[in-house]
C-alpha cells in the first residue's frame, strides 16, 4: 500500500540497505506492526498536525556542524578515511630505475594505479559480503583494511623494483574495501536525514586533507639523504632506501587509525546491535576509564555526570512527530536477502556505467598528473623533436619532490574551498541532476589546457625546472577546472 494511504501515524522510514544485498523486513520484529498502524490521539490541548508537517519544519531548519549526533563515532570514521589517501598520494618510480625513459616510467605508474583498483573491483563484492555477515560485520571488515593498507604501504617503502612494488600495491587493493564500509555505517549511525547531509560531506572532506597532507608529507620526507646531506647524508638506511620515510610515517598513521577504530568504533550491523561489546570496545571503555580517573586526580567527585548530548534524540513536535517515532519504534531487523539481480534497475545501472567512465578518466589524470609534474623540461638544444602547437607536446615540468608534493596539494586545498563555500549552494540551485551535467562539461576543458602547461614561460630556462608566477598560476588554475568538476560529481 503507497505511503498515501497509511493511517497518519505511520511514517515511512529509509531502509538502509546492506553494502550488497537488500534484505526483507524481518516479519517478527516484536510490536513493530501494530506500532506502525496504531493512531495514536494527540495531546490534550493540542490540535492534530497534518501528516509530514513536522518533518517539513525540521527540513527546513539549518543543520550547523555541532549539531551533528554521534560525534565520536563520526570522527573516528573520519580519522580512518583521511588516512587512506596519504598512501595512495605518497608513490614513486623513478628511484627504482633512473635510466629508465620516460614512457616507460608513465607506464609502470599506470601499472601501479591500475593494479591497486583491479584488485579492489575483484575483492570488494567479498567484502561486502563479509561486512553484511554476523560473523564478521562493518568493524571487522574496516579493521582488515586499515591493516592491510598500512602492511602494502610499508612494504612499498622498501621495494627495490617495479615487480615488488606492483605486489604490495595490489595486496593493498585486495585488502582495502573500506569507503563503501564507511559510507554504509554513517548512514546506520546518522539515521535522521536532515544531519544525512552534513555527515556523508565528512567523507570527501577528510579525503582532501589526507590528499593535501599525504603530497607534502611524501615531498618532505622522500630522499632525506640527497635533500637534507647535512643531517641524513651519512645515514646508510637512507642511502639504501630513501622513500622509506614518508611510507613509514603513512603506516604509522594507518596503525592509529585501526586502533581508534579497534577501540572506539561501534558495530553498526543491524544483526549484531543487540550482541555484546566485542573486545576492542570494551577495552577501549576501560582505558577510557583508566584516562578519566588519572587526569581526574586530585580533584573531587562530581555528584553528577552529564549525559552526552548525543546520546539523546529529543521529540520536536510533542510526541507524534517524526523526531520521536524513530525513537519509540523497535529497530529494524533485515535478516532475509533478496537476489542479487534485483539491484540492477534502470536508474542504477545507467549510474553504474555513468560512475565507471567517471572514474575511468579521473584514474587516468590521477596517475599521470604527478608524472607530468616530474617530467624533465623539453631543451630544443638537446632533441630534435620539436613543439608543434597546437596538438604536438613534448617534455613536461621538471619540478623536484618537494615541488610536486605541493602541486599535489593544491588538488585538496581547492576541493575543501569548494566543498564549504561553493556546492552546497550551487547543489542548491541546480539540483542533483543538473549539477552532474553541468561539471561533467568542464573536464575536457581541464584535461585540454594540461598539456600546454608545458610552454607556459618560466623564469629559467631548460633544462632546468619551470618555475615562476605564471606557470603556479597556470597549474592553479587547470586544477580549479579539475577539481570543481570532479568534486560537484561526486557531491551530486
Amino acid at each position: 500500500m503507497p505511503c498515501r494511504d497509511k493511517p497518519s501515524s505511520y511514517r515511512c522510514q529509509h531502509v538502509d540497505a546492506g553494502l550488497l544485498a537488500n534484505t526483507h523486513l524481518d516479519q517478527d520484529a516484536p510490536g513493530l506492526a501494530a506500532n506502525a498502524h496504531q493512531q495514536r490521539p494527540p495531546p490534550a490541548g493540542m490540535q492534530p498536525q497534518t501528516d509530514g508537517e513536522p518533518a517539513s519544519k525540521l527540513a527546513r531548519e539549518p543543520v550547523a556542524w555541532r549539531d551533528l549526533p554521534r560525534k565520536r563515532q563520526l570522527i573516528i570514521i573520519t580519522l580512518a578515511r583521511m588516512s587512506e589517501p596519504l598512501v595512495q598520494t605518497s608513490l614513486q618510480l623513478k628511484w627504482f630505475s633512473p635510466e629508465s625513459p620516460d614512457a616507460l616510467i608513465s607506464r609502470q605508474a599506470g601499472i601501479l594505479h591500475a593494479s591497486f583498483m583491479a584488485a579492489q573491483f575483484l575483492t570488494a563484492m567479498a567484502w561486502g559480503r563479509v561486512a553484511d555477515s554476523p560473523r564478521a560485520g562493518r568493524k571487522t571488515v574496516l579493521l582488515i583494511g586499515l591493516l592491510g593498507t598500512s602492511l602494502s604501504c610499508l612494504g612499498f617503502g622498501f621495494s627495490t623494483s617495479f615487480r615488488q612494488a606492483l605486489v604490495f600495491r595490489t595486496l593493498g587493493g585486495s585488502t582495502n574495501g573500506n569507503i563503501g564500509v564507511m559510507r554504509t555505517m554513517i548512514s546506520e549511525i546518522i539515521r535522521e536525514k536532515r544531519f544525512q547531509a552534513r555527515a556523508f560531506l565528512l567523507l570527501p572532506m577528510t579525503f582532501n586533507i589526507g590528499v593535501i597532507v599525504g603530497p607534502m608529507l611524501g615531498g618532505i620526507l622522500s630522499d632525506p639523504a640527497g635533500t637534507y646531506p647535512r643531517l641524513f647524508g651519512h645515514v646508510r638506511f637512507f642511502v639504501d632506501f630513501p622513500y622509506a620515510a614518508p611510507n613509514i610515517v603513512s603506516c604509522v598513521f594507518l596503525l592509529l587509525a585501526a586502533a581508534a577504530v579497534w577501540l572506539g568504533l561501534e558495530e553498526t550491523l543491524d544483526s549484531l546491535r543487540d550482541a555484546p561489546p566485542d573486545l576492542g570496545t570494551r577495552a577501549g571503555s576501560r582505558l577510557a576509564g583508566l584516562l578519566r580517573r588519572v587526569f581526574r586526580r586530585g580533584h573531587a567527585e562530581a555528584r553528577y555526570v552529564p549525559i552526552p548530548s548525543d546520546a539523546l534524540e529529543l521529540a520536536t513536535d510533542g510526541g507524534g512527530g517524526d523526531g520521536s517515532a524513530q525513537g519509540k519504534l523497535p529497530a529494524r531487523r533485515y535478516t532475509r536477502r533478496l537476489p542479487f539481480r534485483r539491484i540492477f534497475t534502470r536508474n542504477v545501472a545507467l549510474t553504474l556505467f555513468a560512475q565507471f567512465f567517471l572514474t575511468f578518466h579521473i584514474g587516468t589524470f590521477n596517475s599521470l598528473w604527478f608524472v607530468f609534474l616530474s617530467t624533465p623540461v623539453f631543451d630544443p638544444s638537446a632533441s630534435d623533436h620539436g613543439v608543434r602547437l597546437p596538438f604536438r607536446f613534448t617534455g613536461g615540468i621538471g619540478m623536484h619532490p618537494q615541488a610536486v608534493g605541493v602541486a599535489m596539494a593544491i588538488l585538496g586545498v581547492i576541493g575543501i574551498a569548494l566543498q564549504l563555500f561553493f556546492y552546497p549552494r550551487m547543489s542548491e540551485r541546480l539540483g542533483t541532476l543538473m549539477s552532474w551535467r553541468v561539471f561533467l562539461l568542464l573536464f575536457p576543458v581541464a584535461y585540454f589546457l594540461v598539456p600546454y602547461l608545458s610552454v607556459v614561460p618560466s623564469t629559467s630556462g631548460p633544462p632546468h625546472s619551470k618555475t615562476g608566477a605564471a606557470i603556479w598560476l597556470s597549474i592553479c588554475g587547470v586544477l580549479f577546472i579539475q577539481v570543481m568538476a570532479c568534486w560537484g560529481l561526486y557531491m551530486a
